[in-house]
């Protein structure tokens, strides 16, 4: 299934991925830092909803509660919840 987020409080401003199951394939962002946020979506190509959401859930930038990684986190756990 292709999920589509729209994030809240960051620069990017659309995360998009496939899910199936609670792997995560063909991450990608909207705006936002491009050289780290490929980075990010070849890192994490193919985990798990749990694993993502374990290593990015409350990563900050800068002054801002939350962070293009923080969001995506989010977005998958969204993501994953609907599929229930």
């Amino acid at each position: 299934m292709h999920y589509e987020y729209l994030p809240e409080n960051v620069c990017t401003q659309k995360i998009s991925f496939d899910i199936n199951d609670d792997k995560i394939t063909n991450i990608q962002f909207t705006g936002g830092c491009n050289g780290n946020l490929k980075a990010i979506s070849k890192l994490l190509d193919g985990s798990s909803v749990d694993f993502i959401e374990n290593k990015l859930l409350g990563n900050t930038c800068g002054r801002r509660p939350t962070s293009c990684a923080d969001q995506l986190a989010k977005a998958v756990r969204a993501a994953h919840n609907s599929q229930q």
